[in-house]
């Protein structure tokens, strides 16, 4: 029988699903950027703008020392990937906070239209990057694409 504690030091030594989970949301919010960017010009002016820019930056960034964080802890034991997880989730949202907070009175900034980028950047590539999840075990991480395989091909 296995002990608690026992699990608990076990580390993951394959590939690592949050790393491309974390690639692929960046890849697709470098995708939504310049569409965030230009409705933010429209609505707010450059400083919309910049500031959407500002939030698009701070939420990939995010996602990547998330996805990174996790990563890392779990090649060295999963009660280390519970501690990342959960810890880093709090840093991480006390240095956004930080982020935000130093450039709050800037002239470049405009903190509605840096507030809405934020919360729509992250709550949308979330949902967003749902769709291509596998949730499976014998593909963790993101689905694999099916590959178009022509009749004439497949019967040869």
């Amino acid at each position: 029988m296995t002990d608690k504690y026992t699990v608990l030091a076990m580390k993951d030594t394959g590939p690592s699903p949050e790393a491309q989970i974390g690639r692929d949301l960046v890849r697709r919010g470098l995708v939504v950027a310049p569409l965030l960017v230009a409705a933010s010009w429209l609505a707010w002016g450059s400083a919309g703008a910049w500031s959407s820019a500002y939030g698009v930056a701070l939420v990939l960034t995010n996602f990547i020392v998330a996805a990174g964080l996790i990563a890392l802890a779990a090649r060295v034991s999963y009660a280390m990937m519970l501690g990342a997880m959960l810890f880093g989730y709090l840093v991480r949202l006390a240095l956004v906070a930080l982020a935000i907070y130093l450039v709050r009175n800037a002239a470049w900034v405009d903190l509605v239209a840096l507030g809405i980028t934020v919360v729509v950047t992250h709550t949308g590539l979330l949902f967003w990057e749902m769709r291509y999840i596998s949730a499976s075990l014998a593909f963790p991480g993101l689905r694999p694409q099916p590959h178009s395989t022509n009749n004439a091909e497949a019967s040869v």
